[in-house]
């Protein structure tokens, strides 16, 4: 049995594994007729004069044109013949949308662009498929719930990529991820996103025992694409509906331990955070959630998180006993991971692992850009409950005391539980077609 929650959950946040993505560079030796595209482009995106003076603002305008110029010519070269200048041209785009926040400039062109990343990932080979999979997570990240129609028209390609095993496993790793943040942003049909959820479970399945209790063996590539499909499948998962959470966790909370005997790390921590968050949305239901084979659960969480083999490397023991610690205390003790993460004047308190999970996936695909976007892109502060994007010069407010900050997350808590499952039921609403 579960031990009784503790009231001051622990405040961990450093043992908390965190996704290490960071967005790509251009390359050194790229081609000379591509190379000022992308290398100028990627100049303005991080180096746009701040306002000040009107000289200043002249300066900022000019600065405002000339890199929109550059972001078009990048979307109109990935229709060019050569796939190396599409690649390229899909880095520029994959740069810009990691670092700015550019709605505005993409009213009058999100269907001309979807357009060509579905050109690309349709007929491109391994990177290009990759990257553009990629542009199109951060193409309904920058639009949100305005490319419901875009993302109807890409998901029937991305799901068949991501099935297709004559593709290569870095095109199928990136597809699985954009087919989970698509729908998690611009998908409301319960029914839809389930589907996607399967497509993903057929993916991570083939790492579970076997019929004679062996654990199957894959390359590194193939273990990251499960451990991809695994929380692609996490993050459909923190937002179904109350009826079909129930079932999923019932048919894969007694069998996802199966991949906490694999050799891949990162696919041996992307299963115990996923058995985490079936554990918490368990206990939503029903208190006393215990899942299937709970002692021998927690006797193997318990070797993962304190785990002293020397045939790891000391890096991988040491991310794997603090992620297991966590994860352990969670299903034991029925505490959710904490962590605080500051981008301007503003703060994202993370207090579940439905939260964490969601927090994880932007990340991976935002890379460092993510703080930017936290402050600007209305869609992902929605998400969060950061409420409307703060003006420019406002000034951070006081400082809550330790008792002010507990009440605040309780009564966050709280009304993050209400709104999430209204918002379940009104998709299992518009399933039942009431």
């Amino acid at each position: 049995m579960p031990k009784n929650k503790k009231k001051g959950g622990h405040k961990g946040s450093d043992r908390l594994s965190r996704l290490g993505s960071q967005p790509p560079t251009d390359d050194e030796n790229d081609a000379a007729d591509n190379w000022s595209t992308a290398s100028v482009l990627s100049d303005d995106v991080t180096s746009l004069p701040e306002s000040g003076g009107d000289a200043d603002v002249v300066d900022e305008s000019s600065a405002q044109d000339d890199f929109e110029d550059k972001l078009k010519e990048c979307i109109e070269g990935t229709s060019q013949k050569s796939a190396q200048g599409r690649k390229i041209c899909l880095e520029g785009i994959q740069k810009v949308f990691s670092k700015k926040y550019v709605v505005d400039f993409l009213a009058d062109r999100k269907e001309t662009l979807s357009d060509c990343l579905a050109r690309c990932v349709k007929k491109g080979k391994g990177e290009e498929q990759a990257l553009a999979a990629n542009c199109i997570s951060l193409l309904i990240i920058q639009l949100g719930q305005d490319a419901d129609s875009i993302f109807a028209d890409l998901q029937p390609s991305m799901l068949t990529i991501m099935a297709d095993n004559s593709v290569s496993l870095k095109a199928r790793s990136k597809c699985a991820t954009a087919l989970a943040i698509c729908s998690f942003l611009a998908c409301d049909d319960a029914e839809k996103i389930k589907e996607v959820m399967k497509s993903l479970e057929d993916i991570f399945k083939c790492s579970y025992q076997k019929g004679d209790k062996s654990i199957p063996s894959h390359s590194p590539e193939v273990s990251h694409l499960h451990s991809q499909a695994v929380s692609a499948w996490c993050l459909l998962l923190s937002i179904s509906p109350s009826y079909i959470v129930q079932e999923l966790v019932n048919s894969h909370v007694g069998r996802m331990p199966d991949l906490l005997k694999n050799q891949d790390l990162e696919l041996r921590i992307s299963a115990g955070e996923a058995i985490a968050l079936m554990y918490e949305l368990g206990r939503e239901e029903d208190e006393d959630f215990e899942g299937s084979n709970m002692k021998e659960l927690i006797e193997l969480l318990k070797q993962l998180a304190t785990d002293s083999h020397k045939y790891r490397a000391k890096k991988d023991r040491r991310q794997q006993r603090s992620s297991f610690r966590d994860i352990l205390r969670s299903i034991e003790e029925m505490e959710s991971p904490e962590m605080n993460i500051k981008f301007g004047i503003e703060n994202l308190y993370i207090d579940s692992w439905v939260r964490k999970k969601q927090y994880d996936a932007f990340c991976m695909v935002i890379g460092s850009g993510i703080y930017q976007h936290l402050q600007e892109n209305v869609l992902l502060r929605e998400v969060f409950g950061l409420g409307p994007p703060l003006p420019t010069g406002a000034k951070p407010a006081n400082k809550l005391t330790k008792f002010e900050r507990n009440m605040y997350n309780a009564a966050a808590f709280k009304a993050r539980t209400k709104a999430r499952s209204k918002h379940r039921d009104k998709r299992a609403v518009t399933v039942n077609g009431f």
